[in-house]
């Protein structure tokens, strides 16, 4: 058996991945091919623990604007399987914020607590091609055992090699990792640094399903966007170490991932990312200071330089007034002097 790796192109057992598949999930990996070719798909993927705060604003607009720069469809996708952090009304609150911004996003909203189904059919392909392997390891133990040395950054594979008891052990399930071959894993990156790095030594084996049986974040965000037809993702720098776990996961699959494209994070005039207090406002502190849509909106587009500081815009006409060569470089030289940035992106 091979194991996934993503030197260049995809290897292993993708192919046969691919064919245990059941054909509903067959014919919609097919279709979210087709989609990706036919032209830019992007989304923006709050989870809904909260109000969308300066940071994950700007994230919006960015991918919002990166998306219409280039004809494309802008989906919005709520990241909502952590139930218990989830927050009552935060989903309609990220809706609302974004309307009241001008970011309208193309169909229905989607939310991942919806497709379940779809993220326990692949897992237990992934199990039966044996690719995955359960893990006894708790995050307590594992900070134990790193304590000496500063912290384990990445899983040293103590189960790997190990016996497949999948049922629980002293009262606890185990968590399911993926095992990854040899190699780098390798993506298109626009703006942050390059997409390049070794599979096992810089990410180690990632958890596809958690000890207490929720699904993942690597697994479901890799699946959607391969599912989705997502061609360009964009979203926070603090999400660049997050691309690895999940181009494995599409590579397991066969497929190949999408551009990502990490935007700066939002910093102070001395290159210091903002204190929580200073990255927590929202909506709510905007209007507080007597700040409308456009006011915003000119607010967050010239913290990039995107048009001049006092600037009072729509969304539309921010659009119509920067262009997609304007936008990357205006990207990747805040990324570069790292004075850009802001509050961490949703994923």
């Amino acid at each position: 058996m091979d194991l996934p790796s993503c030197e260049a192109e995809p290897r292993g057992d993708a192919s046969q991945t691919l064919l245990a598949l059941p054909d509903h999930l067959i014919g919609r990996m097919l279709d979210g091919v087709h989609q990706r070719q036919g032209g830019y798909r992007g989304r923006f993927a709050p989870s809904p623990t909260g109000p969308l705060h300066r940071g994950n604003l700007r994230t919006a607009l960015l991918s919002w604007l990166d998306a219409r720069l280039q004809a494309g469809s802008w989906l919005l996708r709520l990241d909502d399987l952590d139930v218990p952090r989830n927050k009552a009304g935060a989903a309609e609150s990220i809706q609302a914020d974004l309307r009241w911004l001008g970011l309208e996003w193309d169909g229905p909203v989607l939310y991942q607590s919806g497709r379940r189904g779809l993220y326990s059919t692949v897992l237990s392909v992934l199990r039966r091609g044996g690719l995955l392997y359960p893990c006894a390891c708790s995050r307590r133990m594992l900070a134990d055992i790193s304590a000496p040395h500063g912290g384990l950054q990445v899983y040293p594979g103590f189960c790997r090699g190990l016996p497949r008891l999948w049922g629980p052990r002293e009262g606890r399930l185990p968590s399911w990792r993926l095992q990854l071959g040899e190699g780098s894993l390798l993506w298109q990156e626009r703006f942050a640094r390059p997409g390049r790095v070794d599979g096992r030594s810089a990410v180690g084996d990632p958890v596809l399903r958690r000890a207490d049986g929720l699904v993942a974040y690597h697994l479901a965000t890799a699946l959607d966007e391969l599912l989705l037809g997502i061609s360009d993702v964009v979203r926070g720098e603090d999400l660049w170490s997050s691309t690895a776990p999940q181009v494995a996961v599409m590579a397991a699959l066969g497929q190949q991932p999408p551009r990502y494209g990490h935007v700066p994070l939002w910093r102070d005039g001395h290159g210091q990312r903002l204190s929580k207090r200073q990255g927590a406002e929202g909506v709510e502190g905007f209007r507080s200071r007597g700040l409308d849509g456009p006011a915003v909106v000119g607010e967050l587009a010239a913290s990039l330089g995107l048009v001049p500081a006092g600037s009072r815009l729509s969304a539309r006409e921010l659009l119509a007034s920067v262009d997609l060569a304007t936008l990357e470089r205006s990207l990747r030289a805040a990324g570069a002097e790292g004075s850009g940035g802001g509050s961490p992106g949703p994923g």
